[in-house]
């Protein structure tokens, strides 16, 4: 006996057990819950859809027809082992069954043969319909039958479920013959679903963790100023700041200035660029002089990533 998985940790069951998982529509809300609840949850039942044709039985399941409301299914298992995910929540895919045929899923025994119609098994079960004719030639190949197998142990791993939480419809329904056909061996799928829920879901490695955000770097205004006004004229050894470099990178970026003159040195060059800075924020005259300003170097800095201090 279990709750219903969230939709976003059954999507992600599925995904940890290497199931190829075909996402249709509003699939995680199209139910038949206004129709009777949905759970607790024992199971898994399996079913062939006596169609052909993935988009014609994809499209049948999801829709339904005029006798019978879709969802028919959780989900389709397509010939190419993709699952096309239609519904979720209450389906229209068990109808009654046997109560002793609950008792020993809820046990995971062995069911007995099933002989009455009494327990409503869409309240019960997640239900997968495969695509198959179901005329007892149609065969089931390797890889619907791999992700049937998938399928089952993503959802029993999930519950803490053993292999005997999966059933047919045949188990649970007087009349019903399905699944079957050449490929179709439910005691190997069984078998195969417990060695899977032996060892741990292949699941994708952990994403690595982000990097720190790197601290942004300051430029103190007075030391740019004093560097921009000894620079140009410098006789012996010029100013040195390391928040040249900064700027002059951002004016690089601005496009203002030559990515060659970045050198760490507020000459002449440097002063042309920041003056065309100043003249870009509509600074004009004396104000476009290349001697930076708290409003302009605040502003380049905002756009490039530096942050201003005194």
């Amino acid at each position: 006996m279990a709750t219903p998985l969230s939709a976003s940790a059954f999507l992600a069951a599925l995904h940890n057990e290497g199931v190829q998982v075909v996402e249709v529509g509003n699939w995680e809300t199209h139910n038949r819950n206004q129709k009777g609840p949905w759970g607790p949850v024992h199971g898994v039942m399996i079913h062939h859809t006596v169609t052909k044709g993935t988009a014609n039985t994809v499209d049948l399941c999801r829709r339904g027809h005029s006798t019978l409301p879709g969802p028919l299914c959780t989900g389709v298992i397509a010939k190419d082992g993709k699952v096309h995910l239609v519904g979720y929540g209450r389906t229209n895919h068990a109808g009654l069954g046997d109560p002793d045929v609950l008792a020993a899923v809820i046990a995971e025994k062995k069911p007995p043969a099933d002989n009455q119609a009494a327990v409503d098994g869409n309240r019960h079960f997640y239900g997968f319909e495969c695509e198959n004719l179901g005329d007892g030639k149609d065969p089931w190949p390797a890889a619907q039958i791999d992700a049937i197998v998938r399928v089952i142990a993503a959802i029993c791993r999930k519950h803490g479920w053993g292999a005997r939480s999966a059933l047919r419809h045949l188990d649970w329904q007087p009349g019903k013959i399905d699944p079957r056909g050449p490929g179709m061996d439910w005691d190997h799928i069984l078998d195969q679903v417990a060695k899977r829920l032996g060892s741990k879901p292949a699941t994708n490695p952990a994403p690595p963790k982000p990097l720190p955000k790197p601290t942004a770097p300051t430029v103190s205004l007075a030391r740019l100023i004093e560097a921009a006004r000894k620079n140009p004229a410098a006789k012996g050894q010029p100013v040195t700041y390391s928040g040249v470099k900064t700027v002059e990178a951002a004016l690089v970026n601005a496009g203002l200035l030559a990515k060659r003159y970045s050198d760490g040195h507020f000459g002449t060059t440097t002063i042309a660029a920041y003056a065309a800075w100043q003249r870009h924020l509509g600074y004009r005259g004396k104000d476009a002089d290349g001697i930076p300003g708290k409003t302009s170097l605040t502003k380049l800095g905002d756009r490039y990533g530096f942050k201003v201090t005194a």
